[in-house]
């Protein structure tokens, strides 16, 4: 199932452990001996361990994985952790896309319909506030909305939208002479143009 088991009681440390785990030479496993050696002794903290297990830091042995050394650089840290996250979670990110801005109680009737009920309220809790803790220290990607690159057809003229001017011709009727300009009508059907400009030829233009 892509949810994780493991969660944490206290989340207060969180940003202040993966602080340390970024400025810290990284070990050859991950133990409590060295969690504590970056200054974290609460047995609350030894939960990240499992943590960092289901999200892709670790392997089950304790050994940093190569999204552990990705994190370490500090410019591309959020999104590794997001891409962590979104791989433990992804039972949770297939029912909604962007579950890291779901709230509290919609994140926990998610979970527990997930868990099929087998899970416990107060841990449904731990769990609820353990994603959201790992979500605020993560830059997610928005889902690209999808978008159909259409070619626009041109637009009729409107009523108002007069269509090309026939030039001026002058027309000697007996002595007089008439100069004509007519504008054509904003109309696409070449058979309209043929119409008019027969009818010009006949009675005008001859």
């Amino acid at each position: 199932m892509g949810l994780p088991t493991s969660y944490l009681t206290s989340y207060k440390n969180l940003p202040g452990i993966l602080s340390a785990v970024q400025n810290a030479q990284a070990p050859k496993n991950f133990t409590t001996r060295f969690l504590e050696s970056i200054g974290y002794k609460n047995a609350a903290d030894r939960l990240i361990i499992g943590v960092f297990k289901a999200i892709g830091f670790l392997t089950q042995e304790g050994a940093p994985t190569s999204r552990y050394f990705e994190f370490l650089d500090q410019t591309q840290a959020k999104k590794v952790l997001a891409q962590g996250i979104q791989e433990a979670y992804a039972d949770l990110f297939q029912i909604n896309k962007k579950a890291y801005e779901l709230s509290g109680p919609e994140l926990r009737n998610k979970l527990k319909t997930l868990t099929q009920g087998q899970v416990g309220d107060a841990v449904l809790e731990k769990m609820v506030g353990t994603f959201k803790a790992l979500a605020q220290q993560a830059e997610f990607t928005a889902p690209a909305a999808s978008t159909v690159s259409k070619e626009a057809s041109p637009s009729p003229p409107s009523a108002e939208e007069p269509g090309p001017a026939v030039p001026a011709r002058h027309v000697d009727f007996g002595g007089l002479v008439y100069n004509i300009q007519i504008v054509l009508p904003g109309e696409r059907d070449r058979a309209v143009y043929d119409a008019l400009f027969r009818s010009l030829k006949e009675h005008l233009l001859t």
